[in-house]
């Protein structure tokens, strides 16, 4: 959408724009979308994914189930919702790094990873970390030695990826609690690795 002028109109106004007439036509509730959103970026956000990973690293029984079947494991813990239906989990090692993208649309698992960020639905983020992920991380500020190798999962309404970083160094005497502090959204993207405290 632009204006007279050409000039693109931001996407903060076109989402107001949009509220405010789908408001006016009786087709949403603001209030509960206001609620929504806090839902998600509040109480559910990535806090989810991180304590399936911090499971994930202190029990090797969970670690397995999540990897065989993901869905069900991660449903254990309660967390299986919307957008979050069907899901892989795929782990990074020394040696390979994985990173989830959407190049069709922007699905992604809400339920463990909350609200996606902006540039997951970026187009130049959706087209370019196919092409050239190596390039993408580096500029995300993951830089990875060249005999990583990197795979990348294409997120779809049928499958959404998350990824099981590795565990940092040094963390061996924390606790599941204090290892889920450590664990982001992006680290569970695979455009970031997770850092020891």
């Amino acid at each position: 959408m632009t204006t007279g002028t050409s000039a693109p109109i931001p996407a903060a106004l076109r989402t107001e724009a949009l509220e405010q007439l789908l408001t006016e036509r009786g087709l949403i509730d603001p209030v509960v979308m206001d609620g929504l959103i806090t839902e998600y970026e509040v109480n559910i956000g990535p806090l989810n994914g991180a304590k399936v990973v911090a499971k994930a690293w202190t029990d090797p029984v969970y670690r397995q189930w999540l990897l065989d079947d993901s869905t069900a494991a991660i449903d254990e813990l309660g967390f299986i919702g919307r957008q979050g239906e069907h899901i892989v989990v795929v782990e990074n090692t020394p040696t390979v790094h994985n990173v989830v993208v959407c190049t069709l649309c922007s699905c992604y698992p809400w339920s463990v990873l909350g609200l996606p960020p902006s540039w997951y639905k970026d187009p130049a983020y959706r087209a370019r970390v196919v092409k050239e992920p190596r390039t993408v991380l580096s500029e995300m500020g993951l830089d990875l030695a060249d005999g990583v190798r990197i795979t990348v999962h294409d997120s779809s309404s049928e499958v959404r990826w998350l990824v099981l970083p590795e565990r940092p160094a040094g963390t061996e005497n924390l606790s599941e609690e204090q290892l889920a502090r450590l664990v982001t959204r992006d680290a569970m993207v695979g455009v970031a690795k997770v850092e020891a405290p």
